[in-house]
């Protein structure tokens, strides 16, 4: 018998003003969607997921020979593959992170258009996802340390705060495109491109102390020059941290975060409709 004290009501913009609570109340979804993924990405290969190894490890040694060994560049004092796999870390997760969520809202197009939760799931869990690989590729950077007989700094203790940074850096950029591959297929092929551009334009095979001092500031525009300056002074130590070129990466970076948000927020409602 129904309790006639349950009412079931219906009112406009009741969804909009709990979303966030919503957010939590679907933090279930976040674990199956990023399990799923994980699954799926790893599924029917012969080694699994020593693919989140392989890849950075074999980038690490092609910058360590360009640009360690042919170009000569200074490693800061420490040796050259630990100086790139620090600056490889961040990249790689990054990297990851906008390839997946910028096309989960496309891969998820008939969950999306046929049940109800908050859109802001779908392209998180997929950060959630390369933040696994990310730990998993931590492991090459261990066995470094170890054979360079490389001991980190008090510093290590701060490496959880660069890890946020690089997060806010991956959401932000990526519920932008998220929301811009739903919009315009073409943005498909220009993340890619963005991807490979900016493997080259940040700081991942040399230091960021070969910048002329004139021009850091313009180069800290790139937010991932000051995340990856970030984790190389938390790993490294010797490394000097750019101040002013930090504040304007995490900045730039918490303004990305904000405006990926906002963005993705006012086109949500319309993603069933166009997907």
């Amino acid at each position: 018998m129904r309790d006639p004290a349950a009412e079931l009501v219906i009112a406009a913009g009741r969804t909009q003003r709990q979303y966030w609570q919503d957010l939590w109340r679907y933090r279930e979804l976040f674990y199956f969607l990023a399990w799923r993924d994980i699954l799926v990405r790893y599924k029917q290969t012969a080694i699994g997921i020593i693919w989140a190894l392989i890849r950075p490890f074999l980038t690490m040694v092609v910058f360590t020979v360009v640009f360690g060994k042919i170009a000569q560049l200074p490693s800061d004092g420490v040796p050259y593959p630990i100086l790139v796999f620090a600056g490889m870390l961040p990249w790689q997760f990054f990297a990851n992170a906008l390839s997946e969520s910028s096309n989960s809202l496309i891969s998820n197009a008939n969950l999306i258009s046929k049940v109800y939760f908050p859109r802001l799931v779908v392209p998180t869990s997929a950060v959630i996802v390369s933040l696994v690989d990310f730990f998993i590729s931590g492991i090459i950077l261990l066995g470094l340390m170890v054979v360079y007989d490389f001991v980190p700094s008090w510093r290590i203790i701060t490496l959880p705060f660069f890890i946020a940074i690089a997060f806010a850096a991956a959401m932000g950029a990526g519920l932008l495109l998220a929301t811009l591959n739903v919009k315009y297929r073409d943005f498909r092929y220009v993340v890619p491109f963005i991807l490979q551009f900016g493997l080259y334009i940040s700081p991942v095979g040399f230091s960021s102390s070969v910048v002329p001092e004139q021009w850091r500031w313009l180069y800290s525009l790139n937010p991932m020059v000051g995340v990856i300056d970030g984790f190389r002074w938390a790993i490294l130590g010797d490394s000097a941290l750019y101040l002013p070129g930090f504040s304007l990466s995490v900045g730039f970076v918490l303004f990305l975060l904000w405006y990926g948000i906002r963005y993705f927020r006012a086109y949500e409602r319309t993603f069933a409709d166009v997907i």
